[in-house]
């Protein structure tokens, strides 16, 4: 279920867009009007397995369902937004070889979403998709630039600079998740990718699972040791729950992640200067309503004070992100909506984005 409000259609801006979230899991879709509005949503499984194809085809029925549930049809929508997880090829529209699609590897899933349509699609990364969301009416909804870090299983990015997404020749671009924050021979190995010493190594919910089990195993005292002892290993979320009751290893490992992190979101906003950072995912602590979260934020700006310059530390916010898991059909729609605006002068071109903030 979206978290969004749901705009009555009588009460929506046209025209009309559909984004689509694929997840390993679920797929996220929403109908949203011009200001970023929902009008309706659906979550269905991905269902893996059973290949790109039939899902391509769920996916559409549900477009059609969505539209024919506020009284439009699929030819009232303008364009479809589609983010899907990497690797992929934006220019040819085809997922390559995401690591959490086993089965869907070189599949044209552009193409193939327009056929079933009938409508344009824009594809885009996942979370790509999510930072645009927020950009467009999230946290960075007052700001010409941002980066985004997603913090899930993996670390995912977004980076949006002056309304343009940075999506990079090899479809790789804003992967801020990989950049290398440990050039140490035996640094700790990525959780898709494999590469040593990546910032998804240290800051990701399975990064902090791994590492807070590999202490215990090596006998560090907590109050997660009967978990462990019990099953092996700990959980992102047990780390947490043990850090609110004061757990003094769970707050270390809490300080440490917020302490890579900073180290990542000094050397992005080195590279980008976007004056906004958001923090996105499940893996935030409890986020700015929780007393870890808020601790996991300041330990962030923290460690990104001690290694930037002055003046980039006073102009640049690093915060929460507000979207949540909507993030991402929101921003695929919001892309859609922009690419739309560049083919047809609607008020979104990509080159009049940032200026109409203004």
């Amino acid at each position: 279920m979206t978290k969004q409000p749901i705009l009555p259609i009588a009460q929506a801006q046209s025209p009309f867009f559909l984004g689509v979230d694929v997840g390993g899991t679920n797929i996220k879709i929403g109908l949203v009007d011009d200001a970023g509005m929902t009008l309706a949503f659906k979550s269905i499984a991905t269902q893996e397995p059973a290949g790109p194809e039939q899902a391509v085809q769920r996916i559409s029925r549900t477009c059609h369902g969505l539209c024919s549930s506020v009284d439009l049809n699929i030819s009232d929508v303008a364009q479809v937004g589609l983010g899907t997880p990497g690797t992929m090829c934006l220019k040819r529209g085809v997922l390559l070889q995401p690591p959490n699609l086993p089965n869907w590897h070189e599949f044209p899933i552009r193409q193939s979403l327009s056929d079933a349509t009938g409508r344009p699609v824009t594809f885009v990364n996942d979370a790509n998709a999510a930072a645009f969301g927020e950009f467009w009416i999230g946290t960075g909804a007052k700001y010409e630039s941002l980066a985004m870090l997603t913090l899930g299983t993996g670390v995912g990015g977004g980076i949006i600079s002056e309304g343009h997404m940075i999506n990079g020749s090899n479809s790789f671009g804003s992967e801020s998740g990989h950049i290398i924050i440990d050039c140490r021979p035996d640094a700790r190995l990525c959780v898709w990718g494999g590469g040593r010493g990546h910032l998804e190594a240290y800051a990701s919910a399975s990064a902090v699972a791994s590492i807070a089990s590999e202490r215990l195993h090596a006998g560090a005292k907590s109050c997660m040791r009967s978990i462990f002892d019990k099953h092996g290993t700990v959980t992102a979320k047990q780390v947490h729950e043990a850090a609110l009751l004061g757990d003094d290893f769970a707050l270390a490992l809490v300080d440490e992640t917020a302490y890579y992190l900073g180290i990542g979101v000094a050397t992005t906003v080195h590279t980008t200067d976007p004056g906004l950072v958001v923090l996105g995912g499940a893996m935030d602590f409890g986020g700015r309503d929780c007393p870890i979260g808020n601790r996991f934020l300041q330990g962030i700006v923290n460690e990104f004070k001690n290694r930037t310059f002055e003046n980039v530390y006073r102009g640049t916010k690093i915060d929460f992100a507000t979207l949540g898991g909507d993030a991402g059909y929101l921003g695929a729609a919001g892309l859609a909506r922009q690419a739309f605006g560049a083919n047809s002068n609607h008020g979104m071109a990509s080159s009049t984005l940032a200026l109409e903030r203004n």
